[in-house]
């Protein structure tokens, strides 16, 4: 295996590791992580999604 087949490897593995790492960070800040764009009122991860039952009570 030569020099650039390793540095392939390794940017692809950082451009993974990022991904999911920015994954990890988006869901323990709370911000959505869907792919809509926030734009879908019928994703359950989505800022406009519509309040449950025990939210309208409060």
């Amino acid at each position: 295996m030569g020099a650039w087949e390793i540095i392939l490897i390794v940017a692809c593995a950082a451009i993974v590791v990022g991904v999911v790492v920015s994954f990890i960070v988006k869901k323990a800040k709370g911000k959505p992580t869907c792919d809509c764009g926030c734009d879908c009122a019928h994703c359950s991860s989505c800022c406009h999604e519509l309040p449950t039952k025990s939210e309208d009570n409060k």
